[in-house]
């Protein structure tokens, strides 16, 4: 992009009065302050009060956190949840088998006695937001260093939580930093653990197109699933049980059939997961060339083994159908984020926004003095922790998160340093870790196939040897290498046929009595111990340029802040914390003489399906419902059957499952993706380019009905035609 276009783009955005409205992941108690005249001119016609209030039922009753990192709504006064189906995939592969494979078939309740609770999974409602900056900001602005400037803030942070009187057992409450540190609000939780599956259409609806059309538009996927929160007879979140009742929710979302036009006003509720909007070009480039690359290589050679050994074998196919799905995810993320990157020039647009800045600064001497040095300090602490994040992502990737083997026996580590002190710990604690690493080792080996992980480590840690240098690596590696040389197969066979951590019975029997002398005959302990010390090492080396890049980026957001004072507002970087963004339904143009269109249809998943793909099959009652037009009363008024739709909303990881909403509040569809041309939207938005991809309610509500029969769900919403 010429350098001088670059430049009056950036002035244009600088001297707008706000924001465009499909930009912005905005805090819901601001939204009167900040949103709600530029939502009424789009066309919403809901009050704040509606979207979030305390004292009264509103939007954000019936949204919730779903299995830890996804969005779900409420959408019956059932306590019925809708999410999308890749969110609850691990749900829905835990309680798959070779007989009874949900997966594949897909699993329908027909009555809530047939509903399948599943452990560990659970749901947060948010209770509360409040902003409690000025309880803390006072005192961290006195702090001397950025050292002492966290211990205050982590002080204070910790007396909050407790003043607010939560009940553990049930609620949660969290002090969360804002703009970089600049503003902190607590959010109070209510959280339910008895969850039950109700009902996943089979992967050829819910994954259809799978990896392949992962992160594109035209997209043709059903991806959602549907879940029940049940509580104890007053309502009260409760451990399950059988006695348990179906959750009063204090809102449900209703549902509307009418359908939408091009440029009709839509908005979305959820819990944005992460995005770096305020990142300096010396960030981006440490994202591409490092994080990014690394993630791409690495997950790549990993995930073609999984691959073949789940293509191979059902029940293989079955154990790594959810960790091969995690995986693949942000692999295929990173590789079209470092594309987007460079074909948007946003490095270059960030380097104009810091000339911007820097502008700003030689102009004011009081605010050069308090923002001065903010991208300095970024810039070296950047430079200076690249070797180091280097080595300590692929540690992550390869070590921890490529080698499963390794991971698990980790969990055991703080058992081995308890049973190392030399105070002798009590029984009663040792007792405790060791059932707790009893319940870990069942889940573990549930889903855990030895030949596939061997392979897998034997090509992570060549990998890790020859891509890290010998003085970054954890000090085993290069004695490994001496011994074994480049066979690193040899040593994987070594490793898995001695250590107990591999066989699920001596693990158990491990535990009935366990000591440091058996540990420290296992050579997977050594391998765990030393990666462990690397790590440690590592980050102790970074903890300086930690805190240089802490404070500056604190700075940089504070004097952005100042510099766009009067020109547009700012809202906070997600951080899993409950956003609005907001928007119109549009279509766009991606390249030269392309147009996409704003909504697919059945008839391109017809179109789409490749008998010799298992990513493109299509189930044959569904064609014969297409075949047959037996669309009932979900079909568009031109009567073709909609599948997925966009809009211009801002949405990242953690929206999965958000509720996509009308102007008066009523579910449209459910979000569960971006498209591939703005994967850069992270950390820089893209106006033209960037869209939510959604599931359309009327396919869900399709599908439920007439290709599951199990219309009795739609009994308990309220729908409008």
């Amino acid at each position: 992009m010429n350098r001088l276009v670059t430049a009056l783009a950036l002035v244009s955005i600088l001297t707008t009065t706000r924001l465009q409205a499909d930009e912005g992941m905005w805090m819901l108690p601001l939204i009167e302050k900040l949103n709600i005249k530029d939502m009424k001119r789009a066309g919403c016609k809901l009050s704040p009060e509606q979207i979030y209030a305390i004292n009264k039922a509103s939007l954000k009753d019936a949204v919730v956190i779903f299995a830890g990192g996804c969005t779900g709504e409420v959408i019956s006064d059932q306590g019925l949840v809708l999410t999308n189906h890749h969110c609850g995939y691990s749900a829905i592969q835990s309680h798959s088998t070779l007989e009874h494979d949900y997966l594949k078939e897909g699993f329908w309740a027909r009555n809530q006695s047939e509903e399948l609770h599943t452990p560990g999974l659970n749901v947060l409602f948010l209770e509360r937001i409040e902003d409690v900056s000025e309880q803390i900001m006072p005192e961290a602005n006195s702090a001397k260093s950025e050292i002492e400037r966290d211990r205050i803030v982590s002080r204070i942070s910790d007396s909050i939580t407790k003043q607010a009187g939560v009940n553990p057992r049930t609620q949660r409450a969290r002090v969360v930093a804002m703009y970089g540190g600049n503003a902190y609000y607590l959010f109070i939780y209510k959280i339910y653990n008895d969850i039950r599956m109700v009902g996943a259409p089979p992967s050829s609806i819910g994954h259809f197109g799978d990896e392949t059309d992962n992160w594109m538009w035209p997209r043709h996927t059903g991806d959602f699933s549907l879940f029940r929160i049940y509580a104890d007879a007053e309502g009260n979140p409760a451990d399950y049980s059988p006695q348990n009742q179906p959750l009063k929710p204090k809102y449900h979302i209703p549902i509307s059939l009418k359908g939408f036009q091009v440029n009709d006003f839509a908005m979305v509720l959820g819990f944005p997961g992460s995005t770096q909007r305020y990142m300096t070009s010396w960030e981006v480039a440490e994202r591409m060339s490092i994080e990014n690359a690394n993630r791409i290589k690495i997950r790549g050679i990993r995930q073609e083994i999984m691959k073949a050994d789940m293509n191979a074998d059902p029940k293989v196919r079955i154990q790594y159908a959810n960790k091969y799905n995690t995986s693949s995810n942000y692999w295929k993320n990173s590789i079209g984020m470092n594309r987007a990157l460079t074909q948007l020039n946003v490095i270059e647009q960030k380097q104009l926004q810091e000339e911007t800045f820097a502008n700003m600064l030689s102009s004011d001497a009081q605010i050069n003095a308090q923002y001065g040095d903010a991208l300095k300090l970024i810039e070296s602490a950047v430079k200076n922790r690249a070797s180091n994040l280097y080595a300590s992502q692929y540690i992550y990737e390869a070590l921890w998160r490529g080698c499963e083997i390794t991971s698990f026996a980790r969990r055991f580590i703080p058992l081995y340093e308890a049973l190392k002190e030399q105070a002798k710990p009590s029984e009663e604690r040792i007792q405790q870790m060791t059932v707790d690493l009893i319940v870990r080792a069942d889940k573990f080996f549930k889903d855990y196939n030895t030949p596939t992980d061997r392979k897998i480590a034997a090509a992570m840690f060549k990998l890790y040897s020859e891509d890290v240098p010998a003085a970054d690596q954890a000090k085993i590696f290069p004695e490994l290498k001496a011994r074994y040389g480049n066979n690193w197969q040899e040593y994987a066979n070594n490793l898995f046929n001695k250590s107990l951590f591999v066989d699920v019975d001596k693990v158990g029997e491990f535990l009935k009595s366990p000591s440091v002398e058996i540990m420290d005959k296992d050579p997977l302990v050594k391998l765990v111990l030393s990666i462990n010390s690397k790590e440690t090492e590592l980050s102790r080396a970074d903890s300086l340029s930690d805190v240089q890049y802490t404070e500056g980026r604190r700075k940089y957001i504070a004097g952005l802040q100042l510099l766009y004072k009067g020109k547009r507002n700012l809202y906070p970087d997600a951080n899993f914390t409950m956003r609005l963004t907001y928007g119109t339904i549009k279509g766009y143009t991606p390249a030269d003489a392309k147009q996409f269109s704003h909504l697919t249809t059945l008839k391109g998943v017809i179109e789409k399906e490749d008998p010799n793909n298992s990513e493109f099959h299509v189930p044959q009652k569904l064609k014969t419902l297409f075949n047959n037009k037996d669309f009932g009363r979900y079909a568009a008024k031109d009567g073709r059957m909609p599948v997925n739709f966009i809009f211009d909303g801002d949405i990242t990881g953690g929206n999965s499952g958000s509720p996509v909403l009308n102007s008066k509040g009523e579910l449209i569809g459910t979000a569960f993706d971006g498209n591939w041309e703005a994967m850069s939207g992270d950390l820089a938005f893209e106006h033209n380019l960037q869209r939510c991809i959604n599931v359309d309610i009327r396919y869900i509500l399709f599908i439920i009905d007439k290709y599951a029969e199990a219309g009795y769900l739609l009994n308990e919403m309220t729908i409008r035609n």
